[in-house]
């Protein structure tokens, strides 16, 4: 343990937001060894060299088991596919940095796990979340019927500010399909939030949908950010004149 921190130390993960070493993953600041019969987490502490980004944005993706969380997430941070997913448990992430709007934005991006088991684990994922993907499977009604749910969820545990899309997954097997394009699209009307349908397989929309997600918060951080710095710097002159009536009350009553 000590002898691979030691190398982290020196290399300092240069340009790796993860990266494996002996079987272990690793991440800044945590540790996740893993050997024959069990898991150890610890903290490595040491600071990283981090890559400068104008924005750092968390991102959840949610939706009902299966409708393809873990392929958008790896397709969009990894550029690859697989069919042998198995399902996610609790929470996994992983980082991209993109460029959008001659900005450069760190995606801290969150697949969370559907299954109804672990949502005591996952609602406490919301806080701090900047953008919410709701994902279902276009060829799984349940996936589309259970959207309602998910929006109440986001509801109950997110900002009231939030980002949200709509995301219409697996749009590769048309033959299966069981909700249409227009019913999706009606649906995020019913929201008012965008929507696309995307297929983490054939790589369609998938850029476009993480893309479209990170401007809706870009634009939301945009209006909110100088409203607080109005109001922080109207509580400084607010803070600051009742410091001067005091000064002048104390002279006051010095002088009597």
């Amino acid at each position: 343990m000590e002898g691979l921190i030691d190398h982290l130390k020196r290399n300092h993960l240069k340009d790796k937001e993860e990266m494996f070493v002996q079987g272990s993953s690793v991440r800044p600041g945590i540790i996740v060894l893993v050997n024959d019969t069990d898991w150890e987490l610890k903290q490595i502490n040491f600071v990283l060299t981090i890559f400068y980004s104008d924005y750092l944005f968390k991102v959840l993706l949610i939706g009902n088991s299966g409708v393809g969380k873990s392929s958008l997430l790896l397709r969009f941070a990894d550029d690859v596919f697989t069919d042998n997913f198995m399902p996610t448990i609790g929470v996994d992430f992983k980082i991209r940095t993109i460029e959008v709007d001659g900005k450069t934005i760190k995606l801290q991006i969150w697949d969370t796990a559907g299954q109804e088991r672990f949502k005591t684990i996952t609602s406490s994922y919301y806080k701090g979340a900047h953008g919410i993907i709701v994902t279902y499977d276009i060829t799984d009604r349940e996936s589309f019927s259970a959207i309602e749910n998910w929006m109440n969820e986001v509801e109950k545990h997110a900002s009231d500010n939030i980002s949200r899309i709509l995301v219409g997954n697996k749009s590769d097997m048309e033959d299966s399909r069981q909700v249409s394009t227009d019913e999706g699209r009606e649906l995020a009307e019913h929201y008012n939030v965008r929507f696309l349908e995307t297929s983490a397989k054939d790589c369609k929309n998938v850029e476009e949908a993480f893309t479209m997600m990170t401007r809706e918060i870009k634009s939301r951080v945009a209006i909110t950010q100088p409203k607080r710095a109005t109001e922080q710097t109207q509580a400084q002159r607010i803070q600051k004149g009742q410091h001067q009536t005091k000064k002048i009350q104390d002279k006051k009553n010095g002088c009597c």
